[in-house]
């Protein structure tokens, strides 16, 4: 049978192009649901308060940094989006005195323009962000070397060679609208894609690399980034890739539902949970690492029941 057509942009896939059954299961799971789909590989965390969620998201980064030595050099792989870890992680750096020296630090993703990274000058810099927040409010004497520091470039080359020879302890992410980590989001529906999306193990060969956004990425951003002026959103980015997620020893997703509803929560851990892994929902793909954690803030679960407003 066909796939469907998306009922959101119909040039590309999403998850809207799922079986129904799948879509209609997902909306269907309660909170007790949603806890029992933790299995091997895969666990389901919820946090009560948000300040709780946040400081387990920046103990992360502390916990990964800790495990850096001069023989064993470690990292974490962090998103912008969420954002209001960065400032805990460069307290407790500074409280604790945690010298950085060893520690790498990898950016998921940057904005893509006129052929290059934006620059840290552009307003919706991920790197202007990570530096501001996080890095620059560190002591001076416990900064990581800005050698440590690897923000994803049009030219990929040394973004790709610095996961080489370093152990990167985690991997973060939040969970965007089209069910996208770091901007691994569904492709055009064209050419050999025109119908059936990429086979799993063709997506997961993917790199770090320059990606077209789907609309809905792009409208997403404009809300959570800039207002809702979709004009000042750029439709490129250099996103890390699947190839570099699977070096991570752990991929730790953080959803306090700013960045997705109650449906989208529902339905990529249902998937990952039941091993349903299918590139119009890129988020699924985890579902063969070997290492995941949902993190949830429990009062953003919430339920997909029809309510008026």
């Amino acid at each position: 049978m066909a796939r469907k057509i998306s009922i959101l942009a119909p040039d590309w896939w999403d998850y809207t192009t799922l079986d129904d059954q799948v879509l209609n299961d997902a909306a269907k799971l309660t909170q007790k649901d949603l806890a029992g789909l933790s299995r091997e590989g895969f666990k389901v965390v919820f946090y009560d308060t948000l300040e709780e969620f946040y400081l387990a998201e920046a103990l992360e980064y502390i916990m990964a940094w800790k495990q850096a030595t001069a023989d064993d050099p470690a990292g974490i792989c962090g998103p912008i989006g969420p954002t209001e870890q960065l400032p805990l992680v460069a307290r407790i750096v500074n409280e604790l005195g945690l010298n950085l020296k060893n520690a790498h630090f990898w950016g998921m993703d940057e904005w893509y323009m006129a052929g290059k990274e934006v620059p840290r000058t552009h307003p919706l810099s991920f790197a202007k962000a990570d530096m501001e927040l996080c890095f620059d409010r560190i002591d001076n004497k416990l900064k990581m070397p800005v050698s440590n520091i690897h923000f994803p470039k049009a030219d990929v080359t040394e973004y790709v060679k610095s996961w080489q020879g370093v152990r990167c302890a985690i991997m973060q992410g939040g969970q965007g609208d089209i069910k996208h980590w770091a901007f691994n989001d569904p492709v055009r529906r064209e050419g050999k894609y025109k119908s059936e999306p990429p086979k799993p193990e063709e997506y997961r060969r993917l790199g770090t690399r320059v990606v077209d956004l789907h609309p809905v990425t792009v409208m997403q951003n404009a809300r959570t980034s800039g207002g809702g002026v979709v004009t000042n959103v750029p439709t490129k980015a250099i996103t890390v890739g699947p190839v570099e997620t699977w070096k991570a020893e752990k991929v730790s997703i953080w959803q306090a539902g700013m960045h997705d509803n109650p449906f989208g929560m529902r339905l990529t851990t249902l998937m990952i949970s039941k091993k349903i892994a299918d590139s119009s929902v890129p988020m699924s793909l985890l579902a063969g690492h070997p290492k995941v954690q949902f993190n949830f803030y429990r009062p953003a679960i919430g339920t997909c029941e029809a309510e008026m407003h």
